[in-house]
């Protein structure tokens, strides 16, 4: 009676492998895959886990050169501000990065960013002269202020 116990799973058994391929041959895959993870795992994990960290860092330190961007000069070009931007960043010619960078120091030190809204700056009397209006967002200033530059 044993024997007829052990027999009638098998049959039932494999019916069932055969059905599974036949409708998707992705859920084997993945079956595969849960099965073959715990096997690395029992040998020594750390061992194992340290070359793939390691080839993720050189993978990494491969892919930083490649995103790497040459600057543009025209950025870099020290420009002379018109005498009311020089009131706010200072007389020196400085690229543009700088003088955004000056005008922000600027805006902040002087509490000019909108309490409600932090992307509007609220022009003082200085600012007013660059931008031409009492309120403009951090977005348009950049525009603004290339009128400045020569």
């Amino acid at each position: 009676m044993a024997t007829a116990k052990k027999a009638a799973p098998a049959t039932k058994a494999a019916p069932a492998k055969k059905a599974a391929p036949a409708k998707a041959a992705a859920p084997a895959k993945k079956v595969v895959a849960k099965t073959a993870a715990p096997a690395k795992a029992a040998a020594p994990a750390k061992k194992v886990a340290a070359p793939k960290a390691a080839a993720t860092k050189t993978v990494a330190a491969k892919k930083a050169p490649a995103k790497k961007r040459t600057v543009n000069a025209a950025f870099m070009k020290a420009l002379a501000p018109s005498p009311a931007l020089a009131a706010v960043v200072g007389a020196a010619a400085l690229p543009r990065t700088e003088v955004v960078s000056k005008l922000w120091t600027y805006i902040k030190k002087n509490g000019l960013q909108d309490s409600a809204n932090k992307r509007m700056i609220n022009a003082d009397a200085k600012l007013k002269e660059v931008f031409g209006k009492a309120q403009v967002s951090m977005f348009e200033m950049a525009g603004l202020i290339g009128k400045h530059l020569t």
